[in-house]
This record gives C-alpha cells, structure tokens and sequence, in this order.
C-alpha cells in the first residue's frame, strides 16, 4: 500500500436562500452561476455530501473511502474505534447575505434516538469577515422556562429575548448542541462541527421560499433539544502568538487552535492519536513531510493522516490557520 501524504478536497458549493458573494469576492474561489452560494462544505464525510481528493494517488477517492482503506493511519486508533468509518468533522464557510434561521441541535443521544444517527451537531465558528453592523444570537440573555419561550415564539417576539451580539473579524464562538443560534447578514466564517446535518429550524423571520411558501419549522421537535439557560459570554476570547498554536475550543467532540504563521514552524503530533486538519483563513502555506509539499491557499483545507508525526509549515508570506484535531 502506498504511502499516505497530506491530502486536499475539491470544494462543495451550496445555494441558500440567505447567501451571499463573499467566497467569490473576498476569497477568490469560483463556485460558478450559483446566485446566493451560502456554504462551501471543504471537508465532509457526510453520506451523499462526500469531499472527493483533490491530489496525489488516491485523487479521485470520497474521504469516507480512504477511512474504510486506511482506518486507524489516517484518522487514529482511538477515533476508528470511536467513530468507524464515518469521518467525524465536517468543515465549511458559510457567507450570509441575510439572517439564517433561528436554530437549534440535538446532542448525540437525542440524535440517535430520534434519527438513528451517532452524532448530534456540537459546532464553533471563526469569522474571516464582518460588515460593521453583523450581528448574530447565541442563546438567552436570562434563564427562560419553556413556557416563556413558546409565548415570545408564538407572538414573534423571540429576539428580545435571545442574546444577539454585534460581531468583528477574528471573532469566535462556541455553539455546543442544544443552544439555540443563528448567524446575521454580511458574514463569513468558517464553521467547525460534527458530521451531522440535523438542524431543528424555530424560526425563519416569515420569510418565503422560490414556490411562494414559508419554509418548514421543527417547533416540537427543538423543545426537548433547546438549553434554556442563559449564556453569559458567547464570544470566546484569546490572544494571537506568532508561530505558536493557541486553544480556541476544547470539547469531547473536538480541539481547535489558532495558528498564526509568520515563519517556518515544524509541527510534532507523535504525541497525538488522531488526524490533524489545517485550514487555512487567511494568506496561504506549504505544508511539508517526508517525500511531499503541499500548497494550501485562503479557504483550503489539508487533511494529515495519524500515521505522520513530523511536518513542516512555511508561510507565503503569512498565513492564519485554524488546526481541528480530535
């Protein structure tokens, strides 16, 4: 078998009724006639939503693919045994040209005992890009009964009572499964999740859909799924270290650090029992290992396998990249 090496993915573009032109306009990535391309999905093991390589020997090969060859080399001993052959981090940008739906997801153990799926959707967001009056909403301002929070949903009065926080480049926040969210207009983030797409929808603002009809909600079925607690501090503070990795997010479901790349940095994961994703948000790199260098420019991702432990990273000049790891 040969030898794995760091591999990259062809994109996936998705048409939102909400979306935008950023990905186009301020990152350079062509994703066609799409008018509204909402989401590009870079990493996906998602079933039917499959990233295809984009280079080396196995370009061609959907990544749920290479997990099913490769197993425990390219995602780790522990994460095989955790998560089989389903990849379990699904990556992508999303661009808002208006309000998403107010929203809400199931944790792993409602998800599979409704869905039959293994993972709920635990998610982190990084914005690249904020007009100055973005906003978004991450949970309540107070504690709320259910009560209260089906009378301000039924009145359509549910904003004033969701904690709604005016949003910069750089920022980051942290949507554990069960809070209710939704992301404002004139943003462009990347998003960090688990491979699921469950999304218990509450409310869209009345909008209409391309038939003339208002798009479904799950108000049942986000009641026993929504925190009612109140979050305190949705954003999460850090502080930027030239060429050292800095922790946004650590959770069960993943760990995202802050890579700002000024020099050459040699990276050392022998320490590490799983996969490293390299995303890169700003500027572009050449990651290198034995026998391979890859370039990764704004908006690609680099997927290295478990079973290498030592590689390099040289920016072009500089680079921003988030590093996912489980």
């Amino acid at each position: 078998m040969n030898t794995l090496y760091p591999l990259k993915f062809s994109p996936i573009f998705k048409q939102k009724i909400w979306g935008g032109n950023q990905i186009k306009t301020l990152m350079g990535i062509d994703y066609g006639d799409l008018p509204n391309c909402g989401e590009m999905w870079v990493l996906s093991g998602v079933e039917d939503e499959e990233s295809i390589v984009s280079n080396g020997f196995l370009k061609g090969n959907t990544l749920n693919e290479l997990v099913e060859i490769y197993m425990a080399d390219l995602v780790g001993e522990k994460v095989f045994d955790t998560y089989g052959v389903i990849f379990p981090i699904l990556l992508k940008f999303i661009d808002t040209n208006d309000y998403l739906s107010v929203q809400v997801h199931p944790d792993d153990k409602l998800a599979m005992e409704r869905h039959g799926e293994a993972f709920g959707k635990t998610e982190m967001w990084y914005v690249l890009s904020a007009k100055e009056d973005s906003e978004l909403i991450s949970g309540f301002t107070n504690d709320v009964s259910k009560e209260t929070y089906l009378q301000n949903l039924g009145n359509k009065t549910l904003k004033g009572i969701l904690n709604t926080v005016n949003v910069s480049s750089g920022d980051v926040y942290f949507i554990p499964a069960g809070r209710v969210h939704a992301i404002g207009s004139g943003i462009l983030l990347a998003e960090i999740q688990q491979t699921s797409d469950i999304t218990y929808r509450i409310y869209d603002w009345d909008r209409i859909d391309a038939s003339g009809l208002p798009r479904e909600l799950h108000t049942d079925l986000a009641l026993d799924a929504i925190d009612f607690k109140a979050t305190s501090e949705p954003r999460t503070r850090f502080q930027p270290r030239p060429n050292l990795p800095v922790t946004l997010v650590t959770c069960p479901q993943f760990t995202t650090k802050f890579i700002e790349c000024t020099s050459k940095i040699e990276l050392d994961y022998s320490d590490k029992d799983s996969f490293v994703i390299l995303l890169c948000t700003d500027g572009s790199f050449t990651v290198t290992c034995t026998g391979s260098k890859v370039p990764v420019k704004k908006g690609e991702v680099v997927l290295l396998p478990a079973e290498i432990n030592l590689f390099e990273l040289l920016p072009e000049p500089k680079a921003d990249i988030l590093e996912i790891i489980i």
